[in-house]
């Protein structure tokens, strides 16, 4: 993690609308905002849903330039919120401060009750920056070639079809195995907690350069997760007629033909976390995971 070196002028808002929560808070955080005299600006999402006499000067995010204009965005929602925003920054360097509105929530180390103490803290530059991997797939499915970024994960499943599926995975051009299986989960080490961690896969702290490769239900007992360096380009092909589906985040997906060309690597930018002097990434597994705790008899 790397220090900050300068105080915010203005920073952005990206929350999850369908929370009355995020609703509830708007207006202390623009009042904050204005007693700090740090310049906001709201998503086209927020602005269309404002309620009726909302009297508030903001700034709109109207395109992925403006991200540009701010120093960092405020998220506010679940870990679903977080990875939208990584999205849409991409490559653009905008620190993001996610605060947890909801139910479990890995991501977002900022709660509610201490947001405007940390919100505090940010205004005063008193903060850090971890850089999360993003990861590139660049999909070949017999038109147009595609490009995805992902900062959890990206997954490839069976889809609508009810058999298994078969895939051939290589490493830089080497041969790992043939896999039967639903499908595999390509994660970050920051998505190595979600999806993965379900399916059996390592937790990986957020800091390390790896791609973890974990299958999905595979119909061996041999085939195990599997995590490589992040200079190793993965390539997936399909032995199947069968068309498969590909998540991004969970939350684009399409569905690829056979013989689709799939390529997988670590991407040429970050997603940039703010964090905290006294964050604590196994306290967060405990508090949030219950990892390490006993079953109770």
């Amino acid at each position: 993690m790397t220090k900050n070196k300068q105080t915010p002028r203005a920073f952005g808002i990206w929350g999850n609308t369908d929370k009355d929560k995020f609703w509830d808070n708007l207006i202390p955080i623009l009042e904050w905002a204005n007693d700090k005299k740090i310049e906001p600006y709201i998503t086209t999402r927020i602005k269309d849903n404002l309620p009726k006499g909302f009297e508030k000067k903001v700034n709109i995010i109207n395109s992925a330039k403006d991200f540009l204009k701010i120093d960092f965005l405020l998220t506010l929602g679940g870990d679903g919120t977080i990875l939208s925003a990584a999205r849409a920054i991409g490559n653009r360097k905008t620190p993001i401060l996610g605060v947890h509105v909801g139910e479990l929530g890995f991501l977002a180390e900022v709660t509610m009750d201490d947001m405007f103490d940390r919100l505090n803290m940010v205004s005063q530059g008193n903060f850090l920056i971890q850089n999360r991997m993003v990861l590139k797939a660049e999909i070949d499915n017999g038109d147009t070639p595609k490009t995805f970024y992902a900062l959890n994960d990206f997954v490839i499943d069976r889809g609508k079809s009810q058999r298994l599926i078969t895939m051939e995975l290589f490493a830089n051009h080497h041969f790992i195995s043939k896999y039967k299986s639903d499908g595999l989960i390509f994660s970050t080490p920051t998505g190595s907690t979600a999806y993965s961690l379900s399916a059996g896969g390592p937790i990986v702290m957020p800091k390390l350069k790896a791609i973890v490769v974990t299958p999905l239900s595979p119909h061996t007992l041999t085939l195990r997760p599997i995590v490589v360096p992040d200079d190793q380009i993965l390539e997936i092909k399909f032995v199947d007629d069968d068309k498969v589906a590909f998540a991004v985040d969970g939350q684009v997906s399409e569905y690829l033909s056979p013989g689709s060309r799939v390529l997988i690597k670590k991407s040429s930018f970050d997603i940039k976390m703010i964090k905290f002097e006294d964050s604590n990434y196994f306290q967060t597994l405990r508090l949030k995971m219950g990892w390490g705790k006993r079953g109770q008899i």
